[in-house]
């Protein structure tokens, strides 16, 4: 059978599971089936049979049948295209017939990640997107080391091997470019290419690379630097429900050494500034300014900065403050 025949056996396979057709179907096979049939009966008939006094007899050549055939299928194929257009099947959640837009251009019906902390990776000087799931894994990492006074190389590597378990050379060697690359923020005058693949798309030393930009950049992000210099550093973490935004400030009054936080939180949430076995912590239950502060003689080597917010993540976001001073 060509492959007129074998396309009209598929849509009547996929008219017979659906429920709008069911009647129709049944009616069409019937009326279509019936005169093929009674052809065919006609033919043997009158091959069998005397012919009738003054008539003359009707029959039907070997090559004949195979256009009764087609005929009978384009019979029954016109018939199914009417009944999709009179009756268009839906979608499994649609009870009726919906007219859905080319594009979304509305920002309100935008999609946003799932996790709440995804957003932070527009900030990011990155070629490709990265998957929410390889970002959050590589957030995780860097949380896990961020207060850890391993160099930044080596840093970088433990943050990513869990990727690449087999690739050891390649990510030292990678990793020695990636800590003299200069790429930053979208921000900065140096902007990285954009590749077009996606990045399960890549090869493996691009995945690595690609790795370990982002892992370098988050590690950035979540320090805070302060110097005599510098005494002031502030920073800004996108979210789905908002922009969190922080200052840090050191403060010398005499003797008395005060390191000072100040957040602005988008939603409800706590701040918990820890140093040397000391704590500050403040809660909102709105969205507003919080501030938090530790005072001491002298300066510890590093502190360490909890936000969170329960309303999209139970894991609070956590920076480490290096004061040089």
């Amino acid at each position: 059978m060509n492959s007129d025949s074998e396309s009209l056996q598929h849509q009547c396979l996929d008219w017979l599971l659906t429920d709008n057709v069911k009647n129709n179907e049944q009616s069409v096979e019937c009326e279509e089936n019936d005169g093929v049939k009674n052809l065919l009966k006609e033919a043997t008939v009158s091959k069998s049979s005397e012919p009738k006094l003054g008539g003359t007899p009707q029959t039907f050549q070997l090559g004949e049948i195979p256009t009764v055939q087609d005929r009978f299928q384009a019979v029954l194929k016109s018939r199914l295209q009417i009944q999709a257009q009179d009756h268009p099947p839906l979608f499994p959640w649609e009870t009726q017939l919906i007219d859905y837009p080319d594009f979304v251009d509305e920002p309100s019906m935008t999609l946003v990640p799932t996790w709440g902390w995804m957003v932070q990776q527009s900030k990011l000087n990155l070629p490709t997107r990265l998957p929410e799931r390889v970002f959050q894994q590589l957030l995780e990492q860097c949380q896990a080391l961020v207060t850890s006074s391993v160099p930044l190389g080596a840093k970088l590597v433990q943050v990513v091997e869990n990727f690449f378990p087999n690739e050891s050379q390649a990510l030292n060697d990678i990793a020695g470019l990636v800590l003299r690359s200069t790429y930053r923020s979208v921000n900065t005058l140096e902007t990285m290419p954009t590749i077009q693949s996606d990045y399960l798309d890549l090869q493996p030393r691009q995945q690595i690379a690609l790795s370990l930009l982002a892992a370098k950049q988050l590690l950035e992000n979540l320090t805070l630097p302060l110097s005599a210099t510098s005494p002031v550093v502030e920073r800004q973490w996108l979210t789905s429900v908002g922009a969190l935004n922080i200052k840090v400030e050191y403060q010398s009054l005499g003797k008395l050494t005060k390191l000072l936080v100040q957040a602005e939180l988008p939603v409800k949430g706590t701040l918990t500034l820890r140093g040397s076995g000391t704590l500050a912590m403040a809660t909102s239950s709105t969205s507003e300014y919080l501030s938090v502060e530790l005072s001491c003689e002298q300066l510890n080597p590093t502190y360490t900065l909890e936000v969170e917010f329960p309303e999209i993540d139970q894991q609070p976001l956590l920076f480490v403050i290096n004061p040089t001073i």
